[in-house]
């Protein structure tokens, strides 16, 4: 991340979503030194294969076809300048909860020989939503706060846009969808079609985000 941050300018859109994941992840660096996790194992192996998926996206981001349909719509639009930098760090992450997530807790479940029910697993998902809860506030702060948001109908216009949007209620549906691509797991053609409507939904999503208002 750091190195995808260095060779990117500050206005590209995958770079605005690169620089929440690399605070949100340090973070998450930081609670496993402390103990915050009953599994720092499992909640380890999730966190490499979640930002494995994102490294994906990111290396084949020159060619927007190869890229995961999900992030398809950030990587497509990551140079337009009438989108805002908020609206692109939502689409990011967007992509990488509903797609991604799900796609990497069942892995981890098969990888650990566990499922998504054992304990503390769950428990372990809700302490990241603590984390995730502060920096959303902060990214939304960070852009409503702006005097400027107060006098620009456009601003203002983004900010209804994105207003409904919430990280939390993104991972309470990507833990839901685990559970459902967990049940299918042992059937190819039921996982590929649940992962393909996956994509779409997410790739339909990121597209609303990105409007240019």
């Amino acid at each position: 991340m750091e190195a995808i941050a260095a060779a990117l300018p500050a206005t590209d859109g995958l770079a605005c979503f690169n620089r929440v994941y690399l605070d949100v992840t340090q973070q998450v660096g930081s609670g496993l030194g402390q103990g915050f996790f009953a599994d720092p194992v499992f909640t380890t192996h999730l966190d490499v294969a979640f930002a494995g998926l994102y490294f994906a996206a990111a290396d084949a981001a020159a060619d927007p076809a190869a890229v995961p349909l999900a992030w398809r719509p950030l990587v497509e639009q990551r140079a337009n300048a009438g989108i805002e930098p908020i609206q692109f760090a939502l689409a990011g992450i967007n992509a990488h909860i509903n797609h991604d997530l799900p796609i990497a807790l069942v892995s981890t479940c098969q990888a650990l020989a566990t499922s998504p029910q054992a304990a503390p697993h769950f428990a372990d998902y809700q302490k990241v939503d603590q984390l995730l809860d502060a920096a959303e506030q902060g990214i939304r702060q960070s852009f409503e706060s702006a005097p400027e948001v107060t006098v620009d109908r456009h601003l203002m216009a983004v900010a209804n846009l994105i207003g409904n949007w919430s990280i939390a209620t993104a991972r309470d549906l990507a833990w839901n969808n685990c559970l459902l691509l967990w049940a299918v797991r042992d059937d190819p053609a039921a996982t590929g079609l649940l992962q393909d409507n996956l994509a779409a939904a997410t790739a339909l999503a990121g597209r609303l985000l990105l409007v240019a208002v």
